[in-house]
């Protein structure tokens, strides 16, 4: 952004320069109305091509800062889809940890109760 502010200064300074240095040769230069209308058509020419060169170059760099928004909008995304894509993995891998943990747990509590239960009748057919 503050390449355009500039690049518009510049242009606006060529362009005031530009006429405040016809006005001066105007009233300064020695010469017949047909030699200073000669040298303003000259210098109007001079300036509109320096504007037109001026906004091509602005042109070329608008274009190249799109350009170069898109790669960084593009590799945006991609790393987005990549940290995506990995916590999505990490997720199933926890969930299959997870699964792995309750199924331990569970075959360690049914060990436990038939355990207790063997006990229990024994108790129960030791005292009978």
């Amino acid at each position: 952004m503050a390449e355009n502010n500039d690049f518009g200064a510049f242009l606006a300074g060529v362009i005031v320069g530009g006429v405040m240095g016809a006005l001066t040769a105007l009233l300064m230069a020695p010469q017949s109305g047909e030699e200073t209308r000669t040298f303003l058509r000259e210098k109007g020419i001079v300036i509109k091509e320096r504007a037109a060169e001026n906004a091509e170059e602005a042109l070329k760099r608008a274009e190249e800062a799109r350009k170069k928004a898109e790669e960084a909008l593009a590799a945006a995304r991609k790393k987005a889809e990549e940290a995506a894509k990995a916590a999505q993995e990490q997720a199933i891998t926890l969930q299959q940890r997870g699964q792995e943990v309750v199924d331990e747990v569970t075959k360690k509590v049914k060990s436990v109760k038939e355990e207790a239960e063997a006990e229990a009748s024994a108790e129960v057919e030791a005292e009978a």
